[in-house]
């Protein structure tokens, strides 16, 4: 991953461009199925957005060669607050990390276009109560994960400000941490209006861009989390995992490669769960490997994803397919340590949310 530009350091410092934006976006409510039907049933959807971020610009590409790879991506924090207008779901605000990333910047263009990629934490749902709030089907928590994708066209009306079109697609998701865990999907369309304080013209100067040079890594990982196994339970169950992948660069952006996890549910110690296999190995533990892919956003951070099949699984702790999946946001910390947050699951059904650390060994690097 690393590159002997990543490490130069700028003659003079880099000057990031501040932008604010504000969003409102409505409508595009998914009803995959009758629990969705009912819940959203005489709801309609209306949030706000309002974001600051940092753009890169040449200057920073001295220091981390991806901003130049990424088009100068814009780095930057987000609040959200929404509205379904009914009362028994609430009225949900987020707050969020982002990363936007110009799509074919053109220098003295008044059009831009952008995709964004967003994960943080939302609040004040009004969760499922079998007595209370029986006609929320879809959540059974007040705090989830909140996941956004979108895409952006924006025009530059002068030098600080410019109005913007888009679409996204919305996820929340408590990971099964408390059911229903059905989820809440919305793809709504959205106008905005940024504003940058700064007059001065961006620098969209590149420099040529050296082959990688592809490096094979290890990697060891741990995760925990809790999770609850069905509604006549309400207890959370203790879930962890260990996994082992070996993995290659396919140029700046894309790592892949394949290894294997071992899980671990506590549910198998319940008789209630478990019935007469409760407390045995077979109970507690279901394994298999996994194919592994990393979208490299820079030296640091980047996406994860697996695809893996379980060579042993226990329909009674939620392991309900054959085939499971995982997504999630990774962070070198320090060196090759590194955490992030992920979600395991069987097709769109959450088995539960990942607190992952790990540690990444380098095994050489092959000639280009």
């Amino acid at each position: 991953m690393e590159n002997p530009k990543d490490t130069l350091q700028s003659l003079s410092p880099a000057k990031k461009r501040l932008i604010f934006q504000l969003e409102h976006e409505s409508g595009g409510e998914l009803k995959f199925n009758e629990r969705s039907k009912e819940t959203l049933a005489d709801s309609y959807y209306s949030g706000l957005n309002f974001r600051v971020g940092f753009q890169t610009q040449f200057q920073d590409s001295l220091k981390s060669i991806y901003n130049e790879i990424y088009n100068y991506p814009i780095y930057g924090i987000g609040i959200y607050s929404s509205t379904f207008g009914q009362e028994h779901l609430g009225r949900p605000f987020a707050a969020y990390g982002f990363v936007a990333i110009p799509i074919r910047p053109k220098v003295n263009s008044r059009w831009n276009f952008n995709y964004r990629i967003a994960l943080g934490l939302s609040g004040r749902f009004n969760p499922y109560n079998e007595e209370d709030n029986p006609f929320n089907l879809l959540i059974g928590s007040k705090n989830n994960v909140f996941i956004d994708f979108g895409l952006q066209a924006n025009y530059r009306l002068n030098k600080h400000f410019q109005v913007g079109a888009g679409a996204a697609f919305h996820h929340f998701s408590n990971g099964a941490l408390a059911l229903p865990n059905t989820g809440i999907n919305l793809i709504p369309l959205s106008l905005s209006v940024s504003y940058t304080p700064t007059d001065k013209p961006f620098d969209f100067r590149k420099s040529s861009v050296p082959q990688m040079e592809k490096t094979e890594e290890l990697h060891f990982n741990y995760a925990f989390g809790f999770k609850q196994i069905d509604r006549e339970h309400d207890g959370q169950y203790f879930k962890s995992m260990l996994g082992a992948y070996y993995s290659k660069h396919f140029g700046y952006k894309w790592r892949l490669g394949a290894g294997f996890d071992a899980f671990y549910s506590a549910s198998g110690n319940d008789e209630k769960v478990a019935g007469d296999k409760a407390g045995k190995f077979s109970a507690l533990f279901s394994y298999g490997p996994a194919f592994y892919i990393d979208h490299v956003l820079n030296s640091r951070l980047y996406i994860n994803g697996n695809v893996g099949v379980y060579l042993h699984r226990n329909e009674f702790n939620g392991e309900s397919m054959p085939v499971y999946l995982r997504a999630g946001v990774r962070y070198k910390v320090y060196k090759d340590f590194f955490a992030g947050v992920s979600i395991k699951a069987h097709g769109g059904k959450a088995d539960f949310i990942e607190w992952t650390t790990g540690y990444g060994i380098k095994l050489g690097k092959k000639r280009k």
